[in-house]
């Protein structure tokens, strides 16, 4: 009886011993596992962090460009402000087209007409 006791024993012991190392190899396997998942989190967090300051350099840009339009446009106005408006265009217009400078004379044409004149009256040439 005390065999059979001690057969029994030995074999709970090993039942549990084998037991054991199934629960080590899990726990194994579990720890190998969490480190891989830490070590492609950090990989994560260390490619994100690249991105967003990438971004944020790409928002910076953007808005030194923004700005520089802006400040374009502002002069842009500024300068449409000193431009004629459509009445003031439409008065020298109408003053141009009563003075008709299209039937002015030139210099040369002058002196021609002078000429011309002189002869027939029997002048000097000036």
């Amino acid at each position: 009886m005390a065999q059979e006791f001690q057969n029994e024993q030995y074999s709970e012991l090993n039942e549990l011993s084998g037991r054991i190392r199934i629960l080590e190899s899990k726990y194994s396997l579990a720890r190998d596992r969490i480190f891989l998942i830490n070590q492609n989190m950090v990989e994560s967090h260390k490619k994100l962090m690249v991105q967003i300051d990438s971004l944020n350099s790409d928002i910076k840009e953007i808005k030194n460009d923004v700005f520089v339009i802006k400040e374009s446009l502002r002069t842009l106005i500024k300068e449409f402000d000193s431009f004629a408006k459509k009445e003031d265009v439409k008065v020298l217009e109408k003053y141009i087209n009563m003075w008709n400078p299209l039937k002015f004379v030139t210099e040369d044409q002058v002196k021609e007409l002078l000429k011309t004149s002189g002869k027939k009256r029997g002048r000097k040439k000036i």
